[in-house]
């Protein structure tokens, strides 16, 4: 078989660089595409865009762009309908594109004043074939890194065994696992470093929390305990956990998150 995909017409490879994740709050710094025509042929450009907002530190770690590295590039507003332009009638391909990118995109399009959106596209997502190709199952995952199928799956006898089964395949096919707890607790953390609370309904953005939820996605902690704080009272009430209504509460009276400092060892 073929490694050629059969196009009738073209499709563009693209990824998105953010400020964060937020679709409703956070803009693009960076696209990449790359465009597949039927032929073979293949174009590709990069642009930076300048957000019109902080670049948050924690994005910044991540993909290595800073508010300097875009202090002079377009915004998405200056590039929007070239870039329609550019994808329109394509398909679309990424990775993970169909939970984040193609939102983003299109939200970003939207606030552009220009219409556009991927649903009568065709989509490639790289994510969800690898996801299809190997399942994250503990079953799957005993089967990749055991050799043998696991009996008794979700009986809970046999899915604790597996799943330390499981991790010692993993050490002995992976070296670069670390070995102590304090570096596999790091190893394993993949909780976002601007969380302010577990659940990430507060959020930091430089050394202001913001709620990352609701009607006020995206205003200050302090500013809503002042202007809504009906706002932070319905949270009290509701069903949150205690680390949310903690940060609610104090917010009340005036007393708000610190970021602690990172500072080197």
């Amino acid at each position: 078989m073929t490694n050629e995909i059969i196009l009738d017409k073209p499709v563009v490879f693209f990824d998105i660089e953010s400020t964060g994740t937020n679709i409703a709050r956070d803009r693009i710094v960076e696209i990449s595409v790359i465009k597949i025509f039927p032929d073979g042929k293949k174009q590709s450009n990069t642009r930076r865009v300048n957000p019109e907002m902080h670049i948050p530190e924690a994005a910044s770690a991540i993909h290595g762009i800073y508010d300097t590295d875009v202090a002079d590039a377009p915004t998405f507003r200056d590039i929007a309908q070239n870039l329609k332009n550019y994808i329109n009638d394509c398909d679309l391909g990424g990775y993970n594109i169909v939970k984040f990118d193609i939102p983003m995109l299109e939200a970003e399009f939207a606030r552009a004043g220009i219409e556009y959106s991927a649903d009568n596209c065709r989509i490639i997502d790289v994510f969800n074939i690898f996801c299809r190709l190997y399942p994250r199952t503990l079953s799957a995952a005993y089967e990749f890194f055991c050799g043998k199928k696991l009996d008794d799956a979700h009986s809970a006898a046999a899915d604790t065994q597996a799943t330390l089964d499981v991790f010692m395949g993993q050490l002995a096919k992976h070296p670069e696992i670390p070995r102590s707890m304090d570096e596999l607790n790091e190893f394993c953390d993949n909780s976002d470093p601007d969380a302010v609370d577990r659940t990430r309904r507060f959020k930091w953005v430089g050394d202001d929390v913001v709620i990352n939820f609701g009607k006020n996605n995206g205003a200050k902690l302090k500013d809503i305990a002042i202007e809504d704080p009906n706002f932070l009272r319905w949270i009290l009430r509701s069903d949150f956990p205690n680390d949310v209504k903690k940060i609610a509460s104090d917010a009340l009276v005036g007393v708000f998150p610190v970021r602690k400092k990172v500072t080197d060892a």
